[in-house]
């Protein structure tokens, strides 16, 4: 009996971590697709969510700070954007609702709410990480060019 609950305590903890390691290598990739100077924080300091308890405020910074270098580069680059705070809201839900989900009788409901708008917000993380990864090529100005100083173009 002790060594089956063990294999399905694992087996719970796998099912957990997996997508989690996932979530946080988008996370990370996400980062790394922007340009040093618009990160508001360093990629692998994702890697702080594994930390128990710690996550909870932590969960907070990472959002913020994703959002705001998203909306940083997407203006570097001059890609546009529907949204203030790109990823923030979502994220910002997701947060709220997993932290509900420790209150007696509701949380069950709050922590499916939270799952949902997790898988959101790693969707639309992931889409902007695609959308500043596609549009890289955008970032010469105009000086670097050459246009201001009648040098020849690359």
């Amino acid at each position: 009996m002790g060594s089956t609950f063990m294999l399905i305590i694992f087996i719970v903890f796998l099912v957990f971590l997996v997508p989690t390691i996932f979530y946080l290598i988008t996370l990370q990739k996400t980062l790394e697709a922007i340009s040093p100077e618009n990160r508001k924080m360093a990629p692998g300091q994702v890697w702080l969510l594994l930390i128990p308890l710690f996550n909870f405020i932590w969960q907070f910074i990472v959002v913020s700070n994703i959002s705001d270098s998203i909306r940083d580069e997407c203006y570097r680059l001059g890609v546009p954007v529907s949204e203030d705070r790109p990823t923030y809201n979502v994220g910002l839900a997701k947060n709220i609702l997993g932290l509900c989900g420790f209150i007696p009788v509701l949380g069950t409901l709050f922590s499916i709410a939270s799952l949902i708008c997790w898988i959101l917000y790693w969707v639309k993380v992931n889409e902007y990480k695609n959308l500043i990864v596609a549009n890289k090529d955008n970032d010469m100005l105009d000086a670097e060019r050459g246009v201001f100083h009648n040098s020849p173009q690359p």
